[in-house]
């Protein structure tokens, strides 16, 4: 008998090791729940070169409009030493409330507790009067290649269409519900090289010194972006690491390697920031020979606008929980960066303190609280 309730569920997933980008049956076991729902189940691997072949799943019942989909992913990061846990993270135990396992919070409680909640509404209402579908891949922890945009693109190219998107990430800050992702910063990486000429640093007039080149480019790069926007806090570069190769102390470098990476908000295209970049590089540069390349992976900032889907949302948390939760666009990249270029999207899911932790965990009354909420979403959505 496949689990249909959530713990369950999430206690089924969580035994398969699907360390990205392994599945080990982990799509299987949620597609044959759904199955038995009633829904149409289709089991999709996308390959390309150089990548990992990558298994996903497409779900749907109904036929019509609107159509509300739930996303995620059931890969999971790798656990790290087994002695570093109490409880094994590929077991599923649950011990005093608490549900523990790689996955339990990022994210396959999330994906058992969209699961329960569209079973449960079907089992109540019948299909309803439109469509839920979902999108689950085995590619969000990884190069995100042949997972969701992959997914997606399929769906667009058989004539699918969403109307909204559920993507149950963990966006619970130290509540469930206290928060919700509406947006996503952007996000940019570049690497910026500048040559000089090596030499003794006894003869520093017979060297060029690239380090000395580089340090006001670096100014350039970290002054300020901007002030911030409406739903947005201010866009941040970060340098993460500054390289010269040079195991000696009294060798002037040849060059002087800087990575950095930008969180940006939507006062900026990504065109528009990688131009703003070159023009402060450029004029930080004077007569240094230099490169400044931006790294494949960008992805731009976006926002879902309060409105009438947000209302659903906030609305069906409140209810469940008596918070009126943030609407927040900070933390990192998801896979909503591919979903909103087809359907608005916000993350809605478990409080995020012990995702990607040695003994992640969460309390079996959370779980089941955020199925909750994932059915109140469901019943105001197609009342």
């Amino acid at each position: 008998m496949v689990p249909t309730n959530a713990v369950a569920l999430a206690q089924s997933l969580i035994r398969r090791r699907s360390v990205t980008p392994q599945d080990d049956g982990a799509l299987g076991v949620l597609g044959d729940a759904l199955r038995e729902g009633g829904f149409a189940v289709e089991h999709l691997t996308f390959s390309e070169p150089g990548t990992p072949d990558v298994a996903n799943l497409y779900a749907r019942i109904g036929t019509q409009a609107p159509v509300l989909v739930f996303a995620g992913h059931t890969d999971v990061v790798p656990p790290g030493p087994d002695q570093d846990w109490s409880h094994g993270p590929f077991e599923g135990d649950i011990a005093d409330g608490v549900l523990f396992g790689r996955g339990a919070v990022d994210m396959k409680g999330g994906v058992a507790a969209m699961a329960a909640a569209a079973l449960g509404y079907l089992a109540e209402h019948g299909t309803p009067k439109g469509s839920i579908a979902f999108l689950i891949t085995g590619d969000e922890e990884g190069p995100a290649v042949n997972g969701t945009p992959k997914l997606l693109e399929w769906a667009r190219s058989r004539g699918e269409r969403f109307d909204h998107c559920v993507l149950g990430e963990p966006s619970s800050r130290d509540r469930l519900g206290d928060e919700i992702k509406i947006g996503r910063r952007g996000s940019l990486s570049g690497v910026l090289t500048v040559h000089g000429v090596q030499g003794h640093v006894a003869y520093p007039h017979k060297a060029d010194n690239p380090i000395r080149r580089l340090l006001p480019m670096l100014e350039a790069l970290q002054a300020p972006l901007d002030q911030g926007t409406a739903h947005f806090e201010r866009s941040n570069l970060e340098v993460t690491s500054v390289d010269v190769g040079n195991p000696t102390v009294n060798v002037i470098p040849a060059r002087a390697v800087a990575r950095f990476n930008v969180r940006f908000n939507d006062a900026h295209t990504l065109d528009g920031l990688q131009g703003l970049l070159l023009q402060r590089v450029a004029h930080a540069a004077g007569d240094a020979r230099y490169e400044l390349e931006f790294l494949p992976g960008a992805s731009a900032s976006f926002v879902t606008e309060p409105g009438s889907f947000v209302d659903v949302i906030s609305a069906a948390i409140q209810a469940e929980t008596g918070l009126s939760p943030v609407l927040s666009t900070g933390g990192g990249t998801s896979d909503a960066r591919f979903i909103k270029d087809h359907c608005p999207v916000i993350e809605v899911g478990l409080v995020n303190a012990s995702m990607h932790k040695a003994d992640e965990r969460v309390p079996v009354a959370e779980l089941e609280a955020v199925t909750r909420i994932y059915r109140r979403v469901l019943d105001l959505y197609f009342a």
